[in-house]
């Protein structure tokens, strides 16, 4: 049983959840992350006759009853996706195909920024504009 644990220590680390990063060739870094799940079990129990003690490791005639045991280990990495670092922002791409609605969410402070740009830039237009018809209206020599 301690052999499987020292194991399982050993397969389980963080850089087993968090990956080793990696940069890019445009400068942003890279790091995988990864979802890891293990259990361990072990039993056991003993046979004889129906009438013994149950503390009793020998039956009525002195004979040694017999023990059965076992343990198990599982251990599961599921990768989850990718935080990407760079370019002024850190985003997070799922490696599921049912992540929608996460790439949604994602997108709707750029979307925002844009509308804000777009609707900065009209008033901006407006304003000349009015600036230009004002200067229109002045009659010749006043300043």
């Amino acid at each position: 049983m301690k052999t499987a644990m020292e194991s399982i220590k050993d397969m389980v680390d963080v850089n087993t959840v968090v990956g080793e990063p990696v940069e890019s060739p445009d400068g942003s870094v890279i790091v995988p992350v990864s979802r890891v799940t293990f259990g361990f079990t072990a039993g056991g129990g003993e046979y004889g006759s129906a009438g013994a003690a149950p503390d009793a490791r020998t039956g009525g005639n002195g004979a040694a009853r017999p023990f059965a045991g076992g343990s198990g280990a599982g251990v599961s990495v599921q990768p989850v996706g990718f935080l990407v670092v760079g370019q002024g922002t850190v985003r997070m791409l799922p490696v599921t195909g049912g992540a929608v609605f996460d790439r949604v969410i994602d997108l709707i402070p750029m979307l925002l920024a844009q509308v804000r740009a777009i609707l900065r830039g009209e008033a901006r237009e407006e304003r000349s504009a009015e600036g230009a018809a004002v200067e229109a209206q002045k009659p010749v020599g006043v300043p």
